[in-house]
């Protein structure tokens, strides 16, 4: 005959929950639910409301489109994390979250439909998080892209006390009769840029070696130069070139285009062109932030590793004829900026400082 467990009173034998595990769901459920309604403010008449919701559903914007293609992509923040945590500054990690991957649909010519949020961390700062939710509400509207779901995730244990993650994921629509040919680009064409609004969210684990640690400085201090301080350069948001470089692509005929995020300035240019053909952009035709000057006297970095990291003061680079450039530059359409052309010779990147 079994015997039923003898109960005791002592805490210790009380049942678990998945609270007492470092699992806070109701405290996760209302976190999400102030998402949800922050996500309201980007919806559009082409999102259809479910009520299951596991998924957000949404028709495709079409109009115009030809021959459709769906293009997708994903990204993250990076180390820049640990900056904005250091400095309790999570404002801008919204922008840059969204930038990151909305950017990456540009170079195809797609346009932004939604996008999806992952928050990952120890436990939940609803604070901070919520902080971070409503620059990427903020920054999907100003692109036009709906926010349509999402991921909250309390993992005690894979994260340590304080640590958390983020993610994005974009997906848009492109138009295959459109799409950039890199395979037409010639001697004689030009390269037109946009400016970055600093370091971005790339480079930053050399940047935080080169500044805080050989450089042994201060995130607060304001060095000479730089116009602010470190940690507000450094945690300066990630542009956004949806509008620009859409309205650009409606105009005329983009032969190729580069957002210039991880492997920096010198290998994302360096894969617009092909054969015997040279990029060649000229440093003096824009204006380059200190803070790149700043990271590579602090660390000893050389010229072409730091080309190698950084976005070197251009976030968005695209190739033209010389008649198309010439025009949208005369044109006044800003922000662009004249900043190279393509040359005979071996095959490669020339930014008068480094070259591959």
């Amino acid at each position: 005959m079994s015997k039923r467990p003898v109960q005791r009173k002592n805490a210790r034998n009380k049942g678990l929950t998945y609270k007492a595990a470092g699992v806070d769901i109701a405290a996760a459920d209302s976190f999400v639910a102030s998402v949800a309604q922050k996500a309201r403010a980007t919806f559009s008449p082409l999102v259809f409301e479910h009520a299951l919701g596991y998924s957000g559903l949404m028709r495709p914007a079409l109009d115009g489109v030809r021959e459709p293609l769906i293009a997708a992509t994903c990204d993250g923040v990076g180390t820049k994390l640990l900056l904005a945590r250091a400095a309790a500054r999570y404002e801008g990690l919204g922008q840059d979250l969204v930038a990151m991957s909305v950017n990456d649909l540009l170079p195809v010519g797609a346009r932004p439909l939604l996008f999806l949020d992952y928050i990952a961390a120890g436990k939940l700062d609803a604070k901070a998080m919520a902080t971070v939710i409503d620059g990427v509400v903020r920054s999907c509207r100003e692109v036009g892209c709906t926010l349509l779901g999402g991921e909250t995730a309390e993992m005690p244990g894979l994260y340590a006390k304080g640590d958390f993650d983020l993610a994005g994921f974009a997906v848009g629509i492109a138009d295959r009769t459109r799409l950039p040919r890199p395979e037409t680009i010639q001697a004689g064409d030009r390269v037109l840029a946009l400016a970055s609004t600093g370091i971005h969210a790339n480079g930053l684990s050399l940047a935080r070696r080169a500044l805080l640690g050989r450089g042994k400085m201060k995130l607060g201090a304001r060095p000479r130069g730089l116009g602010k301080t470190r940690v507000d350069e450094l945690l300066t948001p990630t542009a956004l070139y949806v509008r620009p470089v859409l309205d650009l692509m409606q105009k005329t005929t983009v032969k190729a285009a580069a957002h210039i995020t991880g492997g920096g300035l010198l290998t994302r240019t360096e894969k617009l062109v092909r054969g015997d053909l040279r990029l060649v952009i000229e440093p003096q035709s824009y204006r380059r932030p200190p803070i790149f000057d700043l990271i590579a006297a602090a660390g000893a970095v050389s010229a072409t590793e730091m080309a190698r990291t950084f976005n070197m003061g251009l976030g968005f680079v695209v190739v033209l004829d010389a008649e198309a450039a010439t025009s949208v530059v005369a044109s006044g359409i800003d922000p662009w900026i004249m900043v190279g052309a393509v040359v005979p010779g071996r095959h490669g990147v020339d930014l008068g400082y480094a070259r591959s």
